[in-house]
This record gives structure tokens, C-alpha cells and sequence, in this order.
């Protein structure tokens, strides 16, 4: 199998076998596709057990979330090629094949795609901060995850050189990662809408979490700490960051929530220095 496909999921059966279909019908056919089932309680089984192609693997684990679910995955798969696929989206029919043309014609080692974005339905526009470009993306992605994990295909051994998603990460995982990668390398995009994002059921972790920026600003300072940024990297991280961390010590302060206090505060001390 040339490109292993990932398909996270947690109780979304009524979404699923669209996604499955989706690259079932790609017109790249040398795949293999790892369902991993992060404890749901649905007949999640049941939908996939529907699907008889030879391709088609099912994993159970107790529910350890998506970050978890992704590397089981990988772990579980063989292929040179990595690509994810939420359950609640979907592919256009030609989206691997555009994607492997690109990574295999040049020395990149991740690229990802355009997408169409759906709400209940209705076309949604993206706004100028969310439109995808390639590239050094780096400074461009530390304000917003511009890379969906829907979109991606990386290579195998960039993946693992990275670690993988981290389990540590309830919510940004993939903004981690992403600010991990662009921070070393440039990134393929491929203007195409190659992926239709589905939004609006209320299960999405993005309706869930609303201090997300407590898991940015980790994600910026291990960033800081671990990688040579030239001095505008520097600059544009540590801005973003302080002002991050000091809108989230005024929220715990307002609303007397201290449980991640002091470490926002001791980010905001390590990157003023």
C-alpha cells in the first residue's frame, strides 16, 4: 500500500460511511484505510462492517481522543504515504492523486488543499485569515490552523520525525503539529477544493473548548524552546504569544479559574525573556 488513510472517529456513525465512500471512489487506488474507533457507543461497527472491501481495517481502543486514535493509526498502518481524514468530512474523487503528483514531482514532504466549507448545507465563505496558501507558512500559521488534518498528505517518515500527534493535547493538536513542521519546512498546497468540510453538528471540539488559546500558547512556547527561529519567527511568535497569555491570566482572573494559571504565567515570563 502505497498511501495509508486515517479515519478517526467517536460516536459519528450518521457521518461516517460518507467519508468512508469518499475514498473508496478516489480514482488513486493504491490505499490502504484504518478506521479507529476511539470508544464509541453507536453502531460505528456496524456502519463499517457494511463496507466489504479487502482495504478496509477497524480498530477499537477505549476512548483516549483524536490525537491518540491518529497514531494508532499510523502505527497500525504500512504505508510510505500518510494522509488523515476527519469523519464528518468527506474527498473529491481526485484528491490523493493531485496530491501524490505533487509530493512525488518535487522535494516536498507534506502538501495540502483547498476546501469547500458546508454549515447544515449552505455554502460557507472563508474569511481571509482561513485561506490556505503554501510555502513558508510558519508565521502564517501560528495566528490560526490554516492546515486541516482532512487535507494533508505527508510523508511516512516526516510523521514519525515529528512524533506524531500529541496525546497530551485535548483540543490544537493539529495546530501543534503544523507549527512543529512549518517551522522546519515549506509546505505544498494545491488550490483545488479537494475536501468538503462539513460544520454545524454541536459534537465539533472547536463547540467545546472555548480557551484554545491556553493549548496555543504551550504549543508557541515548546516551539520557541525547541526549534532555530530567525529573529522575525521570533518576533512574530513572541507577539502573538504574550498577547495570548495575558488575555488568558485577565480571563482566569475575571472569572476566578486558576487551574492553568500559573503556567500560562510562567509561559509569559519565559517568553518575555
Amino acid at each position: 500500500m502505497l498511501v495509508s488513510v486515517i479515519i478517526p472517529t467517536y460516536n459519528r456513525a450518521n457521518f461516517l460511511a460518507r467519508a468512508i465512500d469518499s475514498v473508496l471512489k478516489q480514482s488513486f487506488q493504491s490505499f490502504e484505510l484504518i478506521i479507529v474507533d476511539d470508544g464509541s457507543s453507536d453502531n460505528t461497527k456496524a456502519i463499517v462492517d457494511s463496507f466489504s472491501d479487502e482495504r478496509l481495517k477497524y480498530i477499537f481502543q477505549e476512548n483516549r481522543g483524536v490525537s491518540a486514535a491518529r497514531n494508532l493509526g499510523v502505527i497500525q498502518s504500512s504505508g510510505s504515504y500518510i494522509a488523515f481524514l476527519d469523519s464528518d468530512d468527506e474527498w473529491r474523487e481526485n484528491k490523493l492523486q493531485h496530491q501524490l503528483n505533487l509530493l512525488e514531482s518535487s522535494k516536498l514532504r507534506l502538501c495540502h488543499t483547498g476546501e469547500h466549507w458546508l454549515r447544515d448545507g449552505e455554502v460557507v465563505k472563508q474569511r481571509k485569515a482561513h485561506q490556505k496558501v503554501g510555502g513558508d507558512m510558519f508565521i502564517r500559521s501560528l495566528k490560526n490552523c490554516v492546515i486541516s488534518p482532512s487535507s494533508v498528505l505527508m510523508e511516512r517518515s516526516l510523521f514519525e520525525e515529528m512524533g506524531g500527534f500529541n496525546e497530551d493535547f485535548v483540543v490544537c493538536e493539529d495546530y501543534d503539529l503544523w507549527l512543529k513542521i512549518t517551522s522546519l519546512y515549506e509546505i505544498g498546497f494545491i488550490v483545488e477544493d479537494l475536501v468538503i468540510k462539513h460544520a454545524g453538528h454541536d459534537d465539533q471540539l472547536s463547540f467545546k473548548f472555548f480557551a484554545m488559546d491556553y493549548w496555543r500558547v504551550k504549543a508557541m512556547a515548546w516551539t520557541k524552546a525547541n526549534r532555530q527561529l530567525s529573529q522575525e519567527r521570533i518576533e512574530a511568535l513572541s507577539q502573538l504569544c504574550l498577547k495570548k497569555c495575558q488575555y488568558l491570566i485577565k480571563g482566569y482572573e475575571k472569572y476566578e479559574n486558576y487551574e492553568n494559571y500559573d503556567e500560562v504565567r510562567a509561559i509569559e515570563n519565559y517568553i518575555s525573556n
